[in-house]
């Protein structure tokens, strides 16, 4: 499925996330103790680590909208691995549009 021309979610993202952009899927795990939480680059989703803590894992269970894993840049990315983040939704509504490729391991 593809967005619409007008979607809500389009602000531009293709000038960080280019044609050929490669991205894993993978589950979200914080890059440190005080950057506990991502964003979807598209939705604002909010991914976290149920794993982070107890109040992060009652999170979790209190709010099912919230992400555990998703689709995140690849070291290839000029700002390095995990550093955008897109939701399986809105990866599924922009990534053949966009360009974007699933890196091979």
């Amino acid at each position: 499925m593809s967005a619409a021309a007008d979607d809500w979610r389009r602000m531009a993202q293709e000038l960080d996330l280019p044609a050929g952009t490669p991205f894993e899927r993978k589950a979200y795990h914080p890059p440190n103790e005080n950057w506990e939480h991502e964003h979807c680059e598209f939705c604002w989703a909010k991914f976290i680590d149920p794993t982070f803590s107890e109040e992060h894992r009652r999170l979790v269970e209190a709010h099912p909208e919230h992400q555990t894993e998703g689709y995140a840049t690849t070291g290839e990315h000029p700002h390095g691995a995990g550093y955008h983040w897109v939701c399986t939704t809105c990866w599924d509504d922009f990534a053949e549009e966009y360009g974007w490729r699933l890196a091979t391991r």
